[in-house]
């Protein structure tokens, strides 16, 4: 988005990226359906940021989600809106409109340099690179640095720019995982996570429907109906990505984290506590809260999982699992398997053009600075306007 700005005003840009194609993760993320933006009102959009929306919403305010669809229309890629308010592309697709994009700025002058991996700067300050021949340097005029997070280093983005920044006085946040799943905490006096038989028998399969609560450090409680995915060592989709920084920082703080379960959202307690206290004969309590409840498969085995036999059996304890079975987590999930991370270049070390307050004419963008926000199209849409912003500051720069 930087060298789309930046050559659309007759600058030469010289892209330079360490893998064979350009995009990769971008790629990644139209696997399952390319979500551009979302489509809800823009002062709620850009909430999403919570401790960077300051520093965020101006810049979105510039290349708002409405402008980022014209932008795709624009390459010829028509855009709809889900009924999540997530916005895609028709086709669903991110190929398409990789290559239209590519296409374009091709046209326009863009170098493109593949397997060009850079390694910081040498003691002159210009900037190395590990290529096909051998190693080179560069002393551009100006650079936008635009190198993701530390997730998914196989496309790309490993976090290895970060100390590199660090020994040259840049204000830089630890990376942490986000939008990640959680390993679970011990279920049982003689486990250390989920029990043998929840992992063969449920391990991939999804919650739902399901509502989680769980209450933060500042003591507000959040709630939030979706569905996620039961894993071998604890839990991660949706709706643990939607509370996954909150749990992290909690995790952190004071070593696990627990969140609680709905198991019935559309029933009230009063409702679940006449079901459970209902005379149920002959039949087993699984048969009873299927029929009167649906309760079955991965749900009951959750509840066989956390509660004990004389729990199960009380009429009260069980309805009260029902609608908020307690789940603790103890770990987020490695950095690398995180959908994107926190921490990285602060706004504090930055201008309001996104250029380093130690090392002018060096822009930085996308998601290695520090900030974070949820999936639904908060990701792309930050890092595109983030993008645009940078090319800005170049601009103000080289005419300066």
């Amino acid at each position: 988005m930087a060298a789309e700005d930046l050559s659309s005003h007759g600058i030469q840009v010289d892209l330079y990226d360490s893998m064979p194609s350009v995009g990769r993760k971008f790629l990644l993320a139209g696997r399952g359906g390319l979500n551009l933006t979302h489509a809800e009102a823009l002062p709620r959009f850009v909430s999403r940021y919570a401790v960077r929306e300051a520093q965020l919403a101006p810049l979105i305010d510039a290349f708002t989600p409405d402008a980022l669809r014209a932008w795709a229309q624009g390459l010829g890629i028509s855009t709809f809106v889900g009924t999540s308010q997530r916005v895609f592309p028709t086709d669903m697709k991110a190929a398409p409109l990789l290559r239209a994009w590519l296409h374009r700025l091709r046209e326009a002058g863009v170098r493109f340099h593949m397997r060009h991996r850079w390694l910081g700067w040498d003691e002159s300050g210009a900037m190395r690179f590990h290529t096909p021949s051998g190693e080179q340097t560069m002393s551009p005029r100006a650079t936008v640095l635009a190198l993701g997070g530390g997730s998914w280093s196989r496309l790309g983005s490993d976090g290895a720019w970060w100390p590199w920044l660090q020994t040259r006085g840049v204000d830089v946040a630890p990376l942490q995982a986000a939008n990640c799943g959680f390993d679970v905490a011990a279920t049982g006096p003689d486990r250390t996570g989920w029990s043998d038989f929840l992992r063969q028998k449920f391990a991939g399969q999804p919650i739902k429907p399901v509502a989680l609560q769980f209450t933060d450090q500042t003591g507000h409680t959040h709630r939030q109906q979706g569905e996620f995915v039961l894993t071998d060592t604890g839990v991660e989709g949706s709706l643990i990505y939607a509370f996954s920084a909150a749990i992290r920082d909690q995790i952190a703080a004071h070593g696990h984290a627990t969140v609680y379960l709905d198991l019935l959202p559309s029933h009230t307690p009063e409702q679940v506590l006449a079901e459970t206290s209902r005379a149920r004969g002959p039949r087993s309590l699984s048969t009873h809260l299927k029929s009167r409840l649906g309760i079955q498969g991965l749900k009951m085995a959750l509840l066989h999982e956390v509660l004990s036999p004389a729990q199960l059996n009380d009429p009260a304890q069980l309805a009260q699992a029902l609608k908020a079975l307690p789940i603790t987590l103890k770990a987020p999930r490695p950095i690398d398997e995180a959908i994107s991370t926190a921490g990285g270049v602060r706004f504090e070390g930055m201008n309001a053009q996104l250029m380093l307050n130690n090392l002018p004419g060096v822009f930085c963008a996308g998601e290695m600075l520090d900030w974070e926000a949820p999936t639904g199209g908060y990701l792309l849409t930050a890092s595109m306007a983030t993008g645009r912003q940078a090319a800005q500051g170049v601009i103000a720069f080289l005419a300066a």
